[in-house]
């Protein structure tokens, strides 16, 4: 992000009295940290503005960080300023009133298949979109307040994002973005705790799920959590679609697929390792990054499909490179 970037959005701030902040459907800890870190950084900077977080849904995993803001009604969006974070399709905001507004703001690090907003600040080669929040407070710290509260929910999204800084999205950059949140007082024990333990019933799901999960000959890993394990594990969807993360460590499959059923489609998330798999979900009605995405399809052929498509995509790779593990 450039300067004239960055001042453009902070001048497009100051210039309306109500801003509203949102996020994608379903979200993980990078879509609740940025939006929540936004808001507590612009409540900080304008205390005189009414700076809401208004979203239709909310994850379990991050409900810790507290709630947010009730839902206003239509005509109320007509002289507020949108800001839009983490979602690379505007289809999937997880705010029904956005069309209203009268402008937009696209904060993302996903690459956009239809960009979107008035001014839209898309950067793919960041860790999270946590990060490019940072990035712009970096760029305008003389103007704006980085709280410790907003140091914490940014610090959460980029850890989840990140995968605890262990993907190749994490530079130096990355890193020292994150001590700069440390350093304005961020308390790692109880947000290590709170991302991280499991209660035991989720335990319990998981040892059944690794008896599920299956690999096709070139080792894609991957698990189908059909209605009847979700019920009978009490699932919540995040939960559900937490389970890709348990196919992440298994040696030979670059690529794992946890396929979470719903009554009229089937939710897939995709990842990988070294193996690009977003034009995968392209496919798909999905897309992402090259190493995480999602994707929606209609019915266990489908699946099938997939899979197929997905062992063939790793058999191409592991023949024609070398140093996969």
């Amino acid at each position: 992000m450039t300067k004239d970037v960055a001042l453009a959005v902070l001048e497009k701030i100051e210039s309306y009295d109500r801003i509203i902040i949102t996020r994608h459907l379903r979200p993980d800890g990078d879509a609740v940290g940025s939006t929540k870190g936004l808001q507590a950084i612009l409540k900080a900077s304008f205390p005189e503005k009414e700076v809401l977080c208004i979203n239709e849904d909310y994850a379990d995993q991050t409900a810790f960080l507290g709630p947010e803001d009730a839902q206003l009604p239509e005509e109320e969006y007509r002289n507020a300023l949108v800001i839009v974070l983490d979602s690379a399709e505007k289809g999937r905001v997880s705010n029904k009133n956005i069309g209203a507004a009268k402008e937009l703001i696209c904060f993302d690090h996903h690459v956009e298949e239809a960009p979107y907003g008035d001014i839209s600040v898309v950067e793919p080669e960041l860790s999270s979109a946590c990060e490019l929040v940072v990035n712009w407070y970096r760029l305008l710290e003389d103007r704006l307040v980085l709280t410790k509260e907003a140091a914490t929910y940014l610090y959460a999204g980029m850890v989840t994002d990140s995968g605890r800084f262990r993907f190749d999205s994490t530079t130096g950059d990355t890193l020292r973005d994150a001590a700069l949140l440390l350093d304005k007082g961020v308390e790692t024990e109880p947000l290590y705790a709170n991302l991280y333990m499991e209660d035991f019933d989720i335990l319990k799901y998981q040892a059944y799920a690794y008896g599920q999960m299956k690999r096709t000959e070139n080792g894609v890993a991957y698990l189908f959590v059909d209605k009847a394990m979700k019920e009978q594990f009490h699932l919540t969807p995040e939960q559900a679609s937490n389970s890709v993360n348990l196919m992440d460590t298994i040696k030979g499959s670059l690529i794992w697929l946890a396929f979470i059923q719903y009554d009229k489609f089937i939710r897939v998330r995709l990842r990988s390792r070294f193996v690009p798999i977003r034009e995968l979900a392209a496919e798909y009605n999905g897309g992402g990054h090259d190493m995480a995405a999602g994707a929606t399809i209609y019915s266990e052929d489908d699946m099938r499909e997939m899979i197929r498509k997905a062992d063939a995509i790793l058999k191409e790779y592991k023949e024609t490179h070398t140093g996969w593990l």
